[in-house]
């Protein structure tokens, strides 16, 4: 699965934790109403407790066991993923909440399918947000160093160029006096001019990148600093 920039995109995924088939049935089904469906994981409350574990974006809990339920809320909210818990109609929301503080826990109600799927949507958003921020960073962080060396190249562009000079100055004078020079003297004199003067390009377009960079910037200035009336009297 790719992205509009043709990246490889990340497939959202869901753990849905429950003890009745019918819960997991019944959230999937209202999500197929979605636009968007992720990848969904059901477990029973035992098999995920005993580490039949799966990384997921979301988790999503309700009807467990009443048996395992301190364990199973305890363990989702040591976990990484965010999760919803459905409370059962004799559970107190507001203990569940002060008790697991890291759990969003929703009321069982009439329309509880509605509000998990909202709810689940948008915390997928903002994980989704999350990890493009950070990839974001990391990228910056990246461009950062590159453009630490590319600073670097521009301030010993000129002592190289200087040092250069002289190695090709040297190479042309050596080659006027070719014939005093044995044939394989000879040839690896030319490859020395040969690489020095492509070398000598080489720089050029380092010369020729940084003035084409110089008058974008200074483009952009202008461009910036032109004020709303002028704007309007050109237009």
């Amino acid at each position: 699965m790719t992205n509009a920039n043709g990246n490889s995109a990340h497939r959202q995924s869901i753990l849905i934790v429950s003890d009745q088939a019918g819960f997991a049935r019944d959230v999937i089904a209202r999500w197929q109403m979605e636009h968007h469906v992720p990848e969904f994981t059901a477990l029973g409350s035992e098999l995920w407790q005993r580490g039949v574990q799966t990384s997921s974006d979301v988790a999503i809990a309700g009807d467990i066991s009443a048996v395992r339920v301190p364990r199973i809320l305890n363990l989702l909210n040591r976990g990484a993923a965010s999760t919803l818990y459905v409370a059962s109609a004799h559970e107190s929301v507001h203990a569940l909440r002060r008790e697991y503080p890291r759990l969003i826990v929703i009321p069982r109600h009439d329309a509880w399918l509605d509000t998990v799927v909202l709810l689940a949507q948008e915390v997928l958003r903002r994980t989704e947000l999350t990890a493009h921020m950070e990839r974001l960073e990391r990228s910056a962080k990246l461009n950062e160093k590159y453009a630490v060396l590319g600073r670097y190249m521009v301030e010993m562009r000129h002592n190289f160029n200087n040092a250069l000079t002289s190695v090709l100055g040297n190479a042309e004078l050596l080659l006027l006096e070719s014939s005093a020079f044995t044939p394989t003297m000879s040839e690896q004199l030319q490859i020395l001019h040969a690489m020095s003067l492509r070398m000598h390009e080489m720089m050029q377009r380092f010369t020729s990148l940084e003035l084409e960079w110089q008058c974008a910037e200074r483009s952009s200035h202008s461009e910036s600093n032109v004020s709303p009336l002028s704007y309007a009297a050109r237009i």
